[in-house]
């Protein structure tokens, strides 16, 4: 539509994110002069929800906030409840939370390369399309998701907002026999997962760069999932830096902030734009891959992890993803291989007068927790900062860099269903969960 020289143009749904959002973007001659991602779907309040409520109910509640990643709320949930109450989970039960963790990368990561933005890079609009074309692909997709589905049902009892979870470790624990089917699948799923590598490995990827502070934990000697203390690569013209800080200072460095054209609040590290995610955890902990993963990073083109490879082409966020199903299937497999049952389910997680943090690498990248509790155990304050709300800006300025090096191509013969479909796909890059259920994105480009 034109309106005194300004081309207005609407997408009013968009599938393949999870949420609901809007992207205004306005182009002033050949030159794109402002874009936001507009979160539009109303606060949910969890974080008031939680206020008043008992020291051991943080896990299911926050499990409502998503149903692609509820392990990763339950599990930041339960480390900053525990860190406040001086307990520490270790032995057979941290490793069958990090068990379950590798469930959710594999079912989440999944879901996002086949069903999400695969149809991207291979001329669909959607998993429908993709099926007709490449059924078998799809079908190793589904066998995929499945496998880190049952991992989810067999540890948390069933695959979303898993019910089993509790601050101190389980309700139940399986006994190895229990596990054992679990494996077979999994061995049945590695070559599925090594296959999604080579597949994701043969796709076009559109040039493009970020230099965005990248932001992920860092546990050394393992890739980082449930634990580790937060690390900053910097990418600069000398090379990478890399520095961290104390997860009790984490709110000292992320600062959220209100922007107006959205309900989701912004973040900036140390003042800067920043990104968390795979790319940043690939940075920051790639040297820590399993041989069976890094392996297949090198051999998809991504470089040699060993050696601090970065990949900063947020297109090719799709082939890390890969990669990290490939080293969740190879992790899970070695715990499987080396459980015991604990003697009990859980350890006691009495309540004390504290402030605790906690934060785990969801699929989208860190995601932080902080609870005050009075003596009694009662929550006074609660704080999540999910990795989509930290990811805004950088979403924001990939687009606009996107958008900008096509109308230097092109100019004008750039048409509106060009760039909107431009649009979509860096947004995709980032598998932004934007309210972690819904499928809505409406665009808005406007000319000069």
């Amino acid at each position: 539509m034109n309106r005194r020289g300004t081309r207005v143009l609407r997408l009013e749904a968009l599938a393949r994110v999870e949420g609901e959002a809007a992207l205004h973007l306005r182009v002033e001659g050949d030159t794109v002069a402002e874009t936001r991602l507009r979160i539009y779907e109303p606060p949910r309040f969890f974080e008031a929800f939680l206020t008043g409520r008992g020291h051991t109910e943080p896990p299911d509640i926050t499990a409502r906030i998503c149903g692609i990643c509820p392990v990763a709320y339950q599990m930041s949930a339960c480390q900053a409840i525990e860190n406040a109450c001086g307990v520490t989970v270790d032995g057979p039960l941290a490793d069958l939370r990090r068990l379950l963790y590798c469930g959710e990368w594999i079912e989440s990561h999944t879901l996002h390369i086949y069903l999400l933005h695969a149809p991207d890079f291979l001329g669909h609009a959607d998993m429908v399309g993709l099926a007709r074309d490449q059924r078998a692909a799809v079908e190793r997709g589904l066998r995929l998701k499945q496998a880190g589905n049952a991992i989810l049902e067999q540890l948390g009892g069933r695959p979303i907002h898993p019910v089993n979870v509790r601050v101190g470790g389980f309700y139940r624990t399986p006994a190895p026999a229990e596990l054992r089917p679990l494996a077979e699948r999994l061995w049945r799923a590695r070559e599925d997962a090594l296959e999604t590598v080579r597949w994701a490995a043969a796709f076009d990827f559109p040039e493009a760069r970020c230099d965005h502070d990248l932001l992920a934990l860092r546990d050394p000697g393992r890739y980082a999932v449930d634990t580790g203390t937060p690390a900053v690569m910097t990418v600069r013209s000398t090379g990478p830096a890399l520095r961290e800080f104390a997860l009790s200072d984490f709110e000292q460095h992320v600062r959220e902030e209100q922007v107006p054209h959205s309900t989701a609040l912004t973040a900036r590290l140390d003042g800067r734009r920043f990104l968390t995610g795979p790319l940043a955890r690939y940075a920051i902990s790639g040297r820590w891959l399993h041989p069976a993963a890094a392996e297949a990073a090198r051999d998809a083109g991504l470089g040699d992890p060993a050696t601090g490879t970065i990949c900063d082409n947020p297109f090719r966020s799709i082939l890390v993803r890969a990669v990290e199903v490939v080293h969740a299937v190879e992790e899970a497999l070695r715990l499987i291989d080396g459980y015991a049952q604990p003697p009990r389910p859980a350890v006691e997680v009495p309540p004390r007068e504290a402030v605790g943090a906690g934060a785990t690498e969801a699929p989208r990248g860190l995601l932080y927790h902080r609870y005050a509790l009075t003596a009694d155990g009662t929550l006074t304050e609660s704080r999540i900062v999910p990795p989509t709300a930290q990811n805004q800006t950088a979403i924001e300025e990939d687009v606009r860099r996107a958008v900008q090096a096509r109308l230097d191509r092109a100019g004008p013969a750039a048409g509106d269903e060009e760039l909107t479909h431009l649009c979509e796909r860096v947004i995709r890059n980032h598998d932004p969960c934007i309210s972690c259920a819904a499928h809505f994105l409406d665009l808005t480009v406007e000319r000069r």
